[in-house]
């Protein structure tokens, strides 16, 4: 087991935002996390990446508590995620986005990685030496997959890579996710298109005010009654 969760909570002041959350991640898998909005998606992949602190619980990562370790010290450990709005330094190149996500790693790792980048993302190739915050929304969102992977994660966090795009990029997107899978990158995923994030996950959750209330295959989770209801429209 790559990730393992256990009774995690967290705090926004005297708000609780994860209730006991418990979950498990094996090497290889995609894992979907689906939830209405303010269910505590966000801030669980914030408190696995160490953004936001674990007020109870733990985090194991390989069988390490990785609880306590602060968030620039996981990505070390192989830990990278890709945040809820993409977040990418506007002002800088494409290729200086990608550079930092690689700090963690030697300069033939960086060299390395950032060719396997442009491989998986030709636009960002073409686009290298352009200010990021000139790129269109999907292309922003490439760049973000692609800075985290320069870190060469073992469990790579996707936090709502849909939001805000084009069906046509949303494609794309979820392409993007699957060929990762078949390279052998595990993945948690988080994303309020149930449908989308359970089509291509092996495994998923339900988050509903920061509990899980269903776990289960993915393609069961979809054939669900309650899942239909709530959160695929049917």
């Amino acid at each position: 087991m790559l990730l393992a969760v256990e009774g995690l909570e967290a705090h926004y002041g005297r708000i609780r935002a994860l209730a006991g959350v418990d979950l498990q991640v094996d090497e290889g898998e995609l894992v979907a996390i689906v939830g209405a909005n303010g269910a505590g998606k966000t801030t669980l992949l914030r408190t696995l990446s160490g953004v936001h602190p674990a007020s109870a619980g733990r985090v194991l990562l390989e069988g390490r508590d990785i609880t306590r370790i602060p968030g620039y010290r996981r990505v070390a450990l192989g830990i990278a995620q890709v945040p809820e709005g993409r977040q990418v330094f506007a002002p800088m190149s494409v290729e200086d986005n990608l550079l930092l996500g690689g700090y963690v790693r030697t300069a033939a790792e960086r060299a390395e990685t950032l060719d396997e980048v442009y491989t998986l993302f030709p636009r960002l190739k073409e686009r290298r030496d352009q200010p990021a915050g000139t790129l269109s929304g999907g292309e922003q969102q490439m760049l973000a997959i692609g800075r985290a992977l320069m870190a060469r994660p073992r469990l790579l966090l996707l936090d709502e890579p849909s939001m805000g795009l084009a069906p046509r990029i949303v494609e794309q997107i979820f392409e993007t996710i699957e060929e990762l899978r078949r390279r052998g990158t595990t993945i948690l995923l988080v994303e309020q298109n149930a449908y989308a994030a359970l089509s291509v996950a092996d495994r998923g959750y339900v988050l509903e005010s920061g509990r899980v209330t269903l776990a289960d295959r993915a393609a069961a989770l979809l054939a669900d009654e309650r899942v239909k209801a709530a959160y695929l429209g049917l």
